[in-house]
């Protein structure tokens, strides 16, 4: 069986009406040997917490679908602790984990965004806060995590990542933020990892081996197939439960599907 043929996912029919010229060169050639299961998320609105300001919108709903498809990813253990990371910068991981974190919420979860980027963090930009004390600081013995954590809303919470520290994959892969994940467990019904590009650095490969599933995200159009698979395959050098991939930012065509779910607003918004 090759590589190909062992990629895990989800199957999610939600974008059929979309025109999606990437996605079908990658499943002309999936259909030679493999099937890639994924999540489709389209290009309308590809930043920012889409599932809050349009929650009526299929972009909305698709990521909905994404969070039914999580709870429902394994038989035997629920999957409580999520890492969501890309093969390389740039490719909308960071929002994809903002707006699975909002879906979970959403559904009556109490919910933190942890971020783990401790390279290029964006947590503290998407939710215009300051930064000072996160992560860095609690896995440093620096500051207490009820000091470090933030409350967007009842059922929403998020820990920045802190000061940029000189050794972000000791610190990832530290006795400390094991710990602190299993304290996060308790406090919390859902965690979400925010972490660094794969092809960058190994902070990725380590935090997904502390988490109980992965999410790979691919930007459509732009991430090359030799390179997602590449990622792939050094998350499962490290035995990571790679429960799913999201195809990001998919372009969509004007008028060739049907609303089942919004309002004109959101016709207005293609």
């Amino acid at each position: 069986m090759s590589l190909l043929e062992k990629i895990k996912g989800y199957t999610l029919e939600i974008m059929k009406r979309y025109k999606l010229e990437e996605a079908r060169s990658y499943k002309a050639d999936r259909m030679k040997s493999y099937k890639l299961e994924k999540t489709v998320v389209d290009n309308r609105i590809h930043a920012g917490f889409i599932v809050e300001d349009k929650p009526k919108s299929i972009v909305a709903e698709a990521y909905r679908t994404l969070r039914t498809n999580i709870q429902y990813s394994s038989f035997d253990k629920e999957i409580r602790t999520i890492a969501v990371t890309s093969a390389e910068m740039a490719e909308g991981k960071s929002t994809v984990a903002g707006n699975i974190a909002a879906s979970f919420a959403q559904n009556e979860k109490k919910v933190i965004l942890v971020d783990c980027d401790l390279r290029k963090p964006s947590v503290h930009k998407n939710f215009k806060v300051s930064n000072l004390i996160g992560l860095s600081e609690v896995l440093l013995g620096k500051a207490a995590i009820e000091e470090a954590v933030q409350k967007r809303n009842d059922n929403f919470y998020f820990l920045t990542s802190g000061k940029i520290p000189p050794n972000p994959s000791e610190m990832l892969s530290s006795s400390a933020m094991s710990n602190l994940i299993e304290r996060l467990k308790v406090e919390f019904n859902i965690v979400v990892l925010d972490t660094a590009p794969l092809k960058a650095v190994t902070d990725a490969q380590i935090l997904s081996t502390k988490v109980d599933g992965t999410i790979l995200v691919i930007r459509a159009g732009e991430t090359k197939r030799d390179i997602v698979m590449d990622a792939k395959n050094l998350l499962d050098k490290v035995g990571a439960n790679i429960i799913g991939t999201v195809l990001h930012a998919v372009e969509n065509t004007r008028g060739k599907y049907s609303y089942y779910y919004g309002n004109d607003e959101d016709k207005d918004n293609l």
